[in-house]
């Protein structure tokens, strides 16, 4: 019998695929390493294949994509209510290859390399800002156990860093002085 749906339940070094044919019987569940992935998805002809939407599985979708399958991704929330039983990779990988087959279920868009680069920068940037706003923070409390009350932003911080880094303050302890000279 031939392959006609793939559930690809992705993980780190060994993965886990569930193939059924057209009528739904299965054919294959098996584990296969990293290493040999595209090769075991050469061997099969052309095939529905199902992964959840998650870390690696936009980069697997452009590989498998190449080698002539249609790959669907789905939010993994979607393929839970497709595990039968106890969760292990095998269960998974079946539960993806049942979700992938229901004609109401709602696919993830698959990404190509530019716009997951420029994902990345955004997320990047959002990382830097969301940690400077707490250093800032952590340093406006610090300052707070010294008497020195900043508005927030930045620039309060800088502003004092700059009227305060010029020598040795008696109001000022050699500790906060590190802090505010790491800015």
């Amino acid at each position: 019998m031939t392959v006609n749906t793939v559930g690809l339940d992705l993980a780190k070094d060994v993965f886990q695929v569930h193939g059924i044919s057209a009528n739904g019987r299965v054919i294959f569940n098996k584990t296969v390493k990293r290493a040999k992935l595209l090769q075991f998805f050469e061997a099969l002809p052309p095939c529905v294949v199902g992964m959840e939407a998650c870390g690696s599985a936009h980069h697997w979708g452009r590989e498998l994509g190449k080698l002539g399958h249609d790959v669907r991704l789905m939010p993994a929330g979607y393929v839970k209510p497709y595990v039968k039983r106890g969760k292990t990779d095998a269960v998974d990988a079946e539960a993806i290859c049942e979700a992938v087959r229901r004609p109401t279920m709602r696919f993830v868009e698959l990404k190509t390399e530019d716009q997951q680069a420029i994902l990345a920068i955004h997320r990047t940037r959002d990382l830097v800002v969301r940690q400077q706003t707490q250093i800032v923070n952590m340093i406006r409390s610090i300052l707070r156990e010294f008497g020195h009350i900043l508005p927030t932003g930045v620039g309060a911080i800088l502003t004092f860093a700059k009227r305060h880094l010029g020598g040795d303050h008696p109001d000022m302890p050699e500790l906060a002085n590190g802090i505010l000279g790491t800015l």
